[in-house]
């Protein structure tokens, strides 16, 4: 072969490479480890997000106290939760954050809309969709990069009112750390144990976040790996809570000016029982 006929193709060789790493390394899922579920449990809830559409028989674009829209104003967050900010295509579901005024049904103006899904009801005096004592559960999560957002993939009692709460992963401040967290109401108050992972580039591809919670322990893996772990009686919770995955804004700082939109993706969402 000539040289430059040779060199030219080693070129393209060489930029193939480039990309196909580049591609992996951004987006690939995180290599199958085995699922730590007791042998005899079963799949008994999942979503692949296969569809052109959210399946609404599974999961609400809301909270319990929707009403045309919702917020957490414990947080004191900056987005009015909305279902045209939940999307589902390409096998994957995405809740997209936006720097768009928005005014809310409790009469305040919002500076962020977004999106989050739930099993819960489509309003107060609904029934939630799903709830679930004990149980693992996992999901594939890509985060955003951007500053000022708080995404998270988190359980609540379906009587609506916490504590107790589960949150299997959560991000805020840093996106190289995820956070978990058991909060629990001691005679002394409302307590809560915590565990964290990292540093790891969260958002440069999907990660498998999940919770083992059994009547005995609490246990969260990334990637199917443990990384924290809780047994004390008095912390587990032991009630029926439903699935909730938001992408909230401006937790504990608002997004910097240059910052005006944000997407977080979830392959698929699975639990499994006993």
């Amino acid at each position: 072969m000539p040289a430059r006929r040779l060199a030219a193709a080693l070129t393209a060789l060489a930029t193939t490479l480039v990309l196909a790493v580049g591609c992996g390394a951004t987006d690939a899922e995180p290599p199958p480890r085995p699922r730590p579920v007791p042998q005899d449990w079963n799949l008994t809830f999942s979503d692949e997000f296969d569809g052109s559409e959210l399946d609404t028989d599974r999961w609400a674009t809301c909270y319990d106290w929707n009403d045309d829209g919702c917020t957490n104003s414990g947080n004191d967050e900056k987005q009015w939760y909305l279902p045209g900010q939940v999307s589902v295509g390409d096998g994957r579901l995405r809740l997209s954050a936006q720097r768009r005024s928005t005014r809310g049904s409790d009469d305040r103006t919002y500076p962020w809309r977004s999106g989050m899904i739930s099993t819960g009801r489509d309003d107060w005096y609904g029934e939630p969709r799903h709830v679930f004592t004990y149980g693992y559960f996992e999901a594939s999560v890509r985060i955003p990069a951007q500053e000022g957002m708080f995404p998270a993939f988190w359980m609540m009692p379906a009587s609506k009112f916490t504590p107790p709460e589960l949150d299997i992963m959560e991000f805020f401040e840093r996106t190289d750390r995820v956070m978990m967290y058991v909060h629990w109401r001691s005679p002394e108050g409302d307590q809560r144990a915590r565990g964290m992972f990292g540093p790891v580039p969260f958002p440069e591809r999907h990660h498998v976040f999940a919770m083992l919670w059994t009547s005995d322990e609490v246990s969260w893996y990334v990637d199917g790996v443990r990384r924290f772990r809780v047994t004390e009686p008095e912390r587990i919770p032991h009630v029926p809570m439903e699935i909730l995955i938001n992408l909230a804004v401006g937790v504990p700082r608002s997004p910097p000016a240059p910052v005006d939109s944000a997407v977080m993706t979830v392959d698929w969402v699975r639990v499994w029982q006993q």
